[in-house]
């Protein structure tokens, strides 16, 4: 089940000091807004926690045989969706979303959980049935797989976390190679489903936020407020940032959700444009690490697995950043490996330690 620490050195140092160097920003970041909070310092105390416990997470997981996933794939997924039906009866409602388990002073949510389970058993439903791609059943069989959690998570309601897993499921979809035919009936089906969804699906508030992306200052103290506020705080970062604890739309608190949601418009705020494009360069890094030494990986499996993980990290931080700039409606998703909270920053973690565990596993039996 573990691999033998004589492996330890095909362990990725660099990949670890690129994930620690976001972590650090974070914190940073944390730590300002705790400043202007009269909290002491609780926020920062309690992801400085989530963080010592998601690295020790990643270092284990670096070393538990990734092929355990494969054999449990199903069993993990229904764990997954368990836990889903269980937060609609004894989950706690925050932000309109019944979607957290809390316990005392803690706060669990299992759409992150859903999410690796997904890109798990999706990983495994493709490499055993790569045989079957260029067909459309291929298309929808794994459709069905991705239905219950997608089903579960828009009950909550939770729009953001199931466009995730829905881009999950299509990023994997296009990695795998579907015929270029079957991929534009799917996107006409998806725009037929979107249409429905429109007129029949959305609650109202869904479809206000929605429309008020296009245009924030046609409601700028209701819907529109979060994303004027975090175009204003990303612009007056401007060249420099205005440093730390020092930008009025963090300090004054004018920035909604601004360790969360906005924590990009945070860092703009403190940093400036040199700041986010450091953090940008670190991502770009920590992609580039991951794909060159993925070539290595002869296991298919192990192969979808991770692309599932760089799809999951690429659509997160797209979303983030675009909803951070106004570029895209407002739906509650936190920024990889910066955005406080204990779920996503342990859950992400733990995806790294597995893609770290293939990497080291391609060396050890190439």
């Amino acid at each position: 089940m573990f691999l033998p620490l004589k492996n330890l050195r095909f362990f990725d140092w660099g990949l670890l000091a690129i994930i620690l160097i976001l972590i650090s920003f974070s914190l940073i970041i944390i730590y300002s807004l705790d400043l202007s909070q009269d909290n002491n310092f609780l926020f920062f105390k309690k992801q400085l926690v989530f963080i010592l416990i998601g690295v020790a997470l990643f270092l284990v997981f670096s070393f538990i045989d990734y092929k355990i996933f494969n054999t449990y794939s199903y069993w993990f997924y229904l764990f997954s969706l368990f836990l889903l039906v269980g937060v609609l009866f004894f989950g706690e409602v925050i932000r309109g979303t019944k979607g957290w388990f809390v316990f005392g002073g803690l706060q669990f949510q299992p759409v992150e959980m859903a999410k690796v389970a997904l890109i798990i058993v999706l990983a495994r439903f493709f490499s055993k049935k790569a045989y079957e791609i260029k067909k459309f059943q291929f298309i929808i069989l794994s459709g069905i797989l991705l239905a219950p959690s997608l089903f579960l998570v828009l009950l909550q309601p939770d729009l953001g976390s199931a466009i995730v897993l829905f881009v999950l499921w299509f990023g994997m979809l296009l990695v795998s190679g579907i015929k270029k035919k079957h991929l534009l009936i799917l996107m006409l089906i998806l725009v037929l489903v979107f249409v429905l969804a429109w007129f029949f699906g959305f609650k109202d508030y869904q479809k206000a936020r929605l429309a008020t992306f296009l245009n924030p200052s046609s409601d700028p103290l209701g819907i529109g407020y979060n994303v004027i506020q975090s175009t204003i705080a990303v612009g007056s970062g401007k060249l420099l940032g205005q440093g730390v604890s020092h930008g009025s739309q963090t300090q004054l608190q004018f920035l909604p959700e601004a360790h969360t949601d906005f924590i990009f418009a945070s860092l703009a705020e403190a940093f400036g444009f040199l700041g986010v494009s450091l953090v940008l360069f670190f991502y770009g890094l920590f992609f580039y690490r991951i794909i060159r030494r993925l070539k290595k990986v002869r296991d298919d499996f192990a192969t979808f697995l991770v692309l599932g993980v760089l799809v999951y990290f690429i659509a997160q931080i797209f979303s983030n950043i675009s909803m951070n700039l106004s570029m895209a409606p407002v739906m509650g998703l936190p920024l990889p490996l910066l955005s406080y909270g204990g779920s996503s920053l342990v859950i992400s973690l733990i995806m790294l330690g597995i893609v770290s565990n293939i990497l080291i596993k391609s060396e050890v039996d190439k």
